[in-house]
């Protein structure tokens, strides 16, 4: 992707260092980096030809300081450790699971979240296309009752979320 930098020379974003990789942690609702696409999750291999594996958080943020105004290029793998799960609402509008913070806690037996291969020990980070990180489980929620007989959710390992948030 191509961005550029805000008024106050900015792009959006904040990124932390995984495993020698390199992940956006924060995207700034309609900051450049969220025009861009760039989205929670997502793998940053190059900015500018350089590539980032091993830098650390410091080093990526002074190459986005350094870079231009215009013209930004951001080579990003597409949220490497996330997966999107379809569930389906029983008779009564359940979707099968039960949260707490954000964090898959339980799995209800026999429902859709079982039968699709929801799994514990996961962060939900998007229902619906919708992004819920930062949300209270109340607002989640309301999301998943208003979202019709058919939920989709966005989810990532809670080691890597934890990792990325901390």
């Amino acid at each position: 992707v191509t961005i550029c930098k805000d008024g106050a020379g900015r792009v959006g974003l904040r990124v932390q260092a995984i495993n020698k990789g390199v992940f956006v942690c924060l995207v700034i609702k309609d900051s450049p980096a969220a025009l861009a696409g760039l989205r929670f999750g997502d793998q940053i291999l190059q900015i500018n030809g350089t590539v980032v594996a091993g830098f650390t958080m410091d080093q990526v943020h002074s190459l986005f300081r350094k870079s231009p105004v215009n013209g930004i290029s951001v080579v990003v793998r597409d949220r490497p450790f996330e997966r999107t799960v379809t569930l389906h609402k029983d008779s009564v509008g359940h979707i099968g699971f039960q949260y707490k913070n954000g964090k898959i806690i339980g799995l209800v037996k026999d429902s859709s979240a079982a039968r699709n291969g929801l799994l514990t020990e996961h962060h939900l980070l998007e229902v619906n296309g919708q992004n819920v990180v930062g949300l209270k489980d109340k607002q989640i929620t309301a999301l998943i009752e208003e979202g019709g007989p058919i939920i989709t959710i966005t989810i990532i390992p809670s080691f890597v979320y934890d990792h990325m948030v901390k």
